[in-house]
């Protein structure tokens, strides 16, 4: 996680449900269970979050938020906050968005880390995210992923619409 002002520029990729002993067995794998709670957005249409992160036992929280710069750019103000934070923050929850759950295998690859994201609610389909240093850079993606195309800027694949509507069509 960065703290502070950043703009985070990342590529997404819709993939087919990987193997998590595999991805567990990769080196460098570390496992982030993650309890992601949408707020009310903000001023100008900022899209505000919280997280519980589980990392080794230990739990974290953060806040984080962002707006929208281009398909694969957003401007993020991200910092880690106390447990009593949080729970005042989800004082303020999007009552239309469900909390996101989703296990979180962060694998260093290529010079970047792939971030896979496996949800409870599906069995056939993962996302995929890779964080670049700018919007040309290029991405190396492990053979054994199997992408069914990327959705950097498809809005449904975001955390935020996911929480709304989970996209169920047939891949």
């Amino acid at each position: 996680m960065a703290e502070g002002k950043h703009c985070e520029i990342e590529r997404k990729y819709l993939i087919r449900y990987p193997d998590s002993a595999q991805l567990m067995a990769q080196p460098g794998c570390e496992v982030w269970k993650i309890g992601q709670t949408y707020l009310r957005d903000g001023e100008g249409g900022q899209t505000r979050r919280v997280r519980q992160i589980e990392v080794n036992g230990r739990v974290e929280y953060t806040r984080t938020f962002k707006r929208f710069v281009s398909a694969l750019s957003t401007e993020e103000d991200e910092a880690r906050i106390t447990e009593a934070e949080y729970r005042r923050l989800l004082l303020d929850r999007d009552p239309g968005r469900m909390t996101v759950s989703k296990t979180r295998y962060r694998i260093p690859w290529g010079g970047h880390v792939l971030e896979f994201d496996l949800y409870p609610f599906w069995s056939d389909r993962a996302i995929l995210e890779i964080e670049l240093e700018s919007e040309e850079d290029a991405t190396e993606i492990p053979a054994w992923v199997q992408i069914v195309r990327d959705v950097t800027g498809e809005g449904r694949y975001k955390n935020s619409q996911i929480a709304r509507t989970v996209p169920m069509e047939e891949l």
